[in-house]
């Protein structure tokens, strides 16, 4: 199983970016994706889910409106438009899925916002 986050960097704050989650090793259109993000000092959050399918989604309260989680289940890939960010944005930001009671994590991509 490998899931290997991309798309991060340093933006301003109000500008965008979209992170790419590649996914290999099980069935990507079987699985519930989650996005998480962890910001220094703090645990780890749940920023954002959609469901195997790309019906349903869930998103933090403090992401909703700015934030859009997708999936390209042909692609193996999970995205999340992230636009007018904030400062406190900032985070290495982590795909998930899980099977069998075992989470799988990517390794992260940093996403830092600041002028």
């Amino acid at each position: 199983v490998q899931l290997v986050e991309s798309g991060g960097g340093l933006v301003q704050p109000g500008g965008s970016l979209r992170l790419s989650c590649a996914t290999s090793g099980f069935t990507f259109s079987n699985r519930v994706m989650s996005w998480y993000r962890q910001a220094p000092g703090k645990g780890r959050e749940l920023v954002a889910s959609i469901s195997n399918g790309g019906g349903p989604t869930n998103y933090a309260d403090s992401v909703k409106g700015r934030f859009t989680i997708s999936r390209d289940n042909a692609k193996n890939t999970v995205y999340l438009q992230m636009n007018s960010l904030k400062p406190e944005d900032t985070a290495v930001y982590y795909c998930k899925t899980s099977w069998a009671w075992t989470d799988y994590w990517g390794q992260g991509t940093q996403v830092t916002v600041s002028s």
